[in-house]
């Protein structure tokens, strides 16, 4: 996978998690009720997405193209 595709993906994936816990998306999830692991739904809802981010991050990294190589010293 080239640099330029791998920053497109890397961008656009990390984009729809912030659009989703950013007004007006979030109004998808701005609800009191109902109540998950005791926690209000808007509450879980922006845990949910830092949760899914952070997964996202972690295969964008075994995807990277420069991972493996060295830097100059």
């Amino acid at each position: 996978m080239s640099k330029q595709r791998f920053i497109k993906i890397y961008c656009l994936s990390l984009a729809i998690p912030f659009l989703l816990m950013v007004f007006p998306l979030f109004t998808l999830g701005n609800r009191e009720t109902p109540f998950i692991m005791g926690l209000p739904f808007s509450v879980f809802w922006v845990i949910f997405w830092i949760l899914i981010t952070f997964i996202i991050v972690l295969f964008l990294y075994r995807l990277d193209p420069d991972k493996d190589e060295k830097g100059v010293q």
